[in-house]
């Protein structure tokens, strides 16, 4: 596996699974600290995952098929500080900038280098650190690099396979302060400040609505896909009936049903996004008002695959009926209650709406 490209490709699977894992606390936690999410800087946070994994993927590939054990340290080790200096005048061939920037130790140190500008970029710019922590940072992380390569992935394999050199401590850190300078650049992207304070009341829109109606669905399958792991590997493998209840039911009841009646109505995701359904009042959903918005919505839909699952399979059209159906009405109308809200009577509202006495001043519109 040499090609670079392969690489590549893996880091960018790799971001995205990474990022699948991350998503739901990232989206808890950007909607509580800066009040909502923003397109632009959720782009920006999955390109640091790719970033973070393009550099795994640089310190373990390629893997070759067979280590050898000549030289152990001595042949996998550089430890004279500026070697490349004297590397780039050996491999030097012709005069001028042409024949200089085809120099490959010349091309070496540059890639060094401007592999770790985007860590200092996102150092700075995502976390909010100063010059000094950026460039620490830098160091540490090219540090566990080197000594990744220099132990053989931590002595994984039997022989280091790739060099350790101080040159690329250096060059790497000196890379993460160059970030640090270019990282004001990133303030040219839209959405990097939050359009009003954390704790202002945003507007109920429909992406917001789709958000918080994922983050249900994708909670439900991860837990009941971690419960159904967990369950074969203590008792074995369940029955068909068991598996469509811990793995769909269940988990579908917990998250939509008694997360909403033991707080404030909001399924999980729904809480996730800062948002909770009322009264058209303004109180919270009665008991039977839940029931009904649960086997209307997002409920309905995972208890119709659990019939589809354990009696017939026709039940499943239905299910994919529902699904869509309730994505589409959370769009339009315009309050965006969605199927459940339409058929229970509730409304929307952000919870930061709501002042002491619980009533809330619903708004709609766009957020940012």
């Amino acid at each position: 596996m040499t090609d670079p490209t392969i690489s590549a490709v893996i880091a960018v699977f790799a971001g995205f699974v990474l990022a699948g894992f991350l998503a739901v606390p990232y989206i808890a936690a950007s909607y509580r600290r800066r009040g909502e999410l923003g397109l632009w800087r959720v782009l920006l946070v999955f390109g640091f995952l790719v970033y973070a994994m393009s550099l795994w993927t640089y310190t373990l590939l390629p893997i070759p098929e067979t280590t050898t054990c000549a030289g152990h340290v001595a042949g996998h080790l550089q430890l004279r500080p500026f070697q490349f200096v004297a590397d780039i005048r050996r491999e030097q061939t012709g005069t001028g900038l042409r024949a200089f920037l085809r120099n490959p130790a010349v091309q070496q140190t540059v890639f060094n280098v401007a592999l770790f500008v985007p860590l200092g970029m996102f150092v700075r710019h995502l976390f909010r650190r100063g010059f000094l922590t950026t460039v620490a940072v830098g160091f540490a992380v090219s540090l566990f690099i080197e000594c990744t390569q220099l132990t053989g992935v931590w002595f994984l394999f039997e022989c280091p396979y790739r060099l350790a050199d101080v040159d690329d401590l250096l060059t790497n850190t000196l890379g993460a302060a160059v970030g640090f300078g270019l990282a004001p650049l990133l303030r040219l992207l839209p959405g990097n400040e939050p359009s009003a304070p954390p704790g202002t009341p945003r507007p109920v829109t429909a992406r917001r609505r789709l958000l918080g109606m994922a983050v249900d669905v994708v909670s439900v399958i991860l837990l009941g896909t971690t419960v159904g792991i967990v369950t074969t590997l203590l008792v074995g493998e369940p029955s068909t009936v068991v598996t469509a209840l811990i793995g769909t039911f269940l988990p579908a009841l917990l998250l939509l049903f008694v997360i909403p009646v033991a707080g404030n109505g909001a399924s999980f995701g729904q809480r996730v996004v800062l948002l909770r359904p009322t009264r058209p009042d303004g109180g919270k959903p009665s008991l039977w008002r839940m029931i009904v918005r649960f086997l209307t919505g997002s409920g309905g839909y995972f208890t119709l695959l659990t019939l589809a699952s354990v009696v017939n399979g026709g039940f499943e059209p239905l299910a994919n009926l529902l699904f869509f159906a309730s994505g589409i009405l959370a769009i339009r109308p315009e309050g965006h209650q969605g199927l459940s809200g339409l058929v229970a009577g509730l409304r929307m509202a952000d919870v930061r709406a709501f002042d002491d006495r619980e009533v809330p001043s619903l708004v709609s519109g766009k957020d940012g």
